[in-house]
């Protein structure tokens, strides 16, 4: 119990009076292990506790019993998420090894936290995504899409850049951006499109000509579930002729061409990037491959496995501090060596006492 208190250090309790009946503590060990086991809410915590009552008294006091869902739904509404959040980072000082390689950058909507009585729209996820890891490294939350760019530069300061490569999407391909990544010692490969106007044009035109100074990769091919993807690097640090730009820290640009199979439809994208650092067309290729985690490894098993879309949690500050909770959950999760898929691995959790316990050994 020590070390969990020690990763909620500096968290105030928001209750007050009789609402601060049970330990402050005990309902956050409660709720990860609720969590852990596949729960998604007030009323699963509540269930889970009744249920593993036996299991929860063998390390917590539990003195005045077990807490109602009104009580973690409370506690949660009104919970300070800035605090919360500086806890999970806290936590994962202690739990994951130094930060290297790629980390993405991206955003995700909360599609149920959205609340018509009050005008309040969904919850914007923005967060940070170790792709060697495969660990959620912080995340930070707006209230929509478009306050995003805001958002990522407070994103970033939470994090030790030195030695990593920072990938974005298009939306966050921004000149403060970029020198903010420089500043703390990172490099950046940042997808270009539209919204940059003439950098955009003269990237793709110089690239796209066959005349210009770059140089391609072996083409590399991977086949899955049906369908043929070739991807096809190019980079280029003749750059010289963009200075105008004035981009801070560019160094080299390149593009990436996706050719797709399937079904036997054949389709073609092409992709543009600004880069701090002259990497290979074959390094290129990986960071940007390695930049889909966060969509493939993160967005995805919110979704699909935890149910973060069916999450009905709308008041207060329940949708950010839930959000923090299950990425918590999910960094446990992949921190655990033992075979099988993250969702066998929830549902092993609620069904094994002694497979959980080594879970929360983990802290």
């Amino acid at each position: 119990m020590d070390q969990f208190v020690a990763c909620w250090e500096g968290l105030e309790d928001p209750r007050t009076g009789n609402a601060a009946l049970h330990d402050f503590h005990e309902i956050l060990v409660i709720a990860l292990c609720a969590v852990l086991s596949g729960g998604q809410g007030a009323v699963d915590m509540a269930e889970f506790a009744k249920a593993k009552e036996p299991f929860l008294r063998g390390f917590l006091k539990l003195t005045n019993g077990l807490p109602s869902h009104d009580t973690f739904s409370r506690l949660f509404r009104q919970l300070e998420p800035a605090q919360f959040a500086a806890a999970f980072q806290r936590f994962m000082a202690g739990f994951c090894e130094q930060v290297e390689g790629v980390v993405a950058i991206d955003g995700k909507v909360l599609r149920r936290s959205f609340d018509r009585a009050s005008g309040k729209s969904p919850l914007h996820m923005v967060s940070a995504w170790g792709c060697e890891q495969r660990m959620v490294l912080a995340q930070i939350a707006t209230d929509a899409k478009s306050n995003e760019i805001t958002a990522v530069p407070k994103l970033l300061e939470m994090l030790c850049l030195t030695g990593t490569i920072v990938t974005t999407d298009a939306l966050n391909c921004q000149r403060g951006t970029a020198q903010q990544i420089i500043d703390q010692g990172g490099d950046y490969a940042l997808a270009l499109k539209g919204n940059q106007g003439t950098l955009h044009d003269d990237v793709r035109t110089y690239l796209d000509d066959p005349a210009s100074k770059t140089t391609t990769a072996k083409p590399t091919v991977d086949a899955d579930h049906g369908r043929i993807e070739t991807r096809t690097a190019t980079v280029s640090t003749d750059i010289d002729w963009l200075k105008h730009h004035q981009w801070p820290g560019l160094t080299a640009i390149g593009k990436v061409v996706r050719i797709r199979e399937m079904a036997g439809k054949t389709t073609t994208e092409t992709a543009y990037y600004l880069l701090s650092t002259a990497l290979s067309g074959e390094r290129l290729n990986a960071v940007v491959r390695s930049h889909w985690g966060v969509e493939n490894r993160l967005h995805w098993r919110l979704d699909v496995v935890m149910n973060e879309d069916q999450a009905r949690n709308r008041l207060g500050n329940g949708p950010q501090n839930m959000a923090v909770l299950r990425h918590m959950a999910l960094n446990v999760m992949q921190k655990d060596a033992t075979k099988g898929s993250l969702r066998g691995k929830f549902k092993r959790a609620g069904w094994n006492d002694a497979y959980l316990a080594g879970l929360l050994a983990l802290f």
